[in-house]
């Protein structure tokens, strides 16, 4: 198991063994969805909002 701390929180985030990078968590203190971008050294940022397709 690896420990994160959050981008936005600072909360210690456990990550389970497993994880892949691309994969995306939420912060189980303040609720972001973090991307995990590197697994060595394990690094996340906070994920991209995927915005509506309104078809325009």
């Amino acid at each position: 198991m690896s420990h994160v701390n959050c981008p936005e929180c600072a909360a210690e985030i456990v990550l389970e063994a497993g994880v892949e990078a691309g994969e995306i968590i939420v912060c189980p203190d303040c609720g972001v969805d973090l991307e995990i971008i590197s697994l060595d050294p394990v690094e996340v940022n906070l994920a991209p909002i995927e915005e509506e397709d309104w078809g325009e």
